[in-house]
């Protein structure tokens, strides 16, 4: 009996098979590919930790993001929020880099995935920085639906980057010599003969 897929999965499938994507992801790919080659860009992807970075860097700019929503339900704590919403933008441009930097690597359907994730992140961080003038003009109101339609925007992101980390793979074994996989990574051989309790 098959399994009918959830409305969330068939949408990310629908980004993956999305060839109208493939002329605009190529021609990301033809400017990224010579800097990301080179050693800065070896340095920037993270192979000097063995795994990318992007992953790590998102991190800052969402966790400022979802505080920030968090001091928006506190009366009185408008300046907290608008801060984390600045805290998130800073921290948002090394993330874009790290990201831009793996982008080379991928492929077709994944770049797909990439390029709709970039642009939902793109629109998330000009939803944040509309939201951060409004707050800073006192249009708290204002500031806080920016923030709020922001951070539904990068949840959608952040969607697609998962779906392209843990089902598309980007980024998995990258550096790993082929036939020197550690055992813990390969998982139980299903074959060996179980232990009884």
């Amino acid at each position: 009996m098959t399994r009918q897929q959830s409305a969330p999965h068939r949408a990310l499938d629908a980004v993956e098979e999305a060839r109208a994507l493939d002329g605009p992801a190529a021609q990301l790919t033809r400017r990224l590919r010579k800097p990301a080659a080179s050693a800065v860009g070896g340095l920037l992807r993270g192979r000097w930790l063995g795994h990318p970075l992007h992953p790590i860097a998102v991190t800052v700019p969402i966790g400022a993001w979802l505080c920030s929503a968090a001091f928006d339900l506190v009366p009185g704590r408008h300046e907290e929020a608008r801060r984390l919403v600045g805290a998130g933008l800073l921290a948002a441009p090394p993330a874009i880099v790290l990201g831009l930097a793996d982008y080379a690597d991928l492929d077709v359907r994944q770049q797909r995935v990439g390029l709709v994730h970039a642009a939902c992140n793109t629109v998330a961080i000009a939803l944040f920085g509309a939201s951060y003038q409004a707050r800073r003009r006192g249009r708290h109101a204002r500031g806080k639906l920016l923030g709020a339609l922001g951070l539904a925007t990068a949840g959608a992101g952040g969607a697609l980057g998962g779906h392209l980390a843990y089902a598309q793979g980007a980024g998995v074994f990258r550096w790993q010599p082929l036939d020197a996989e550690p055992a813990e990574m390969a998982g139980p051989d299903p074959t060996a003969p179980r232990n009884p309790a």
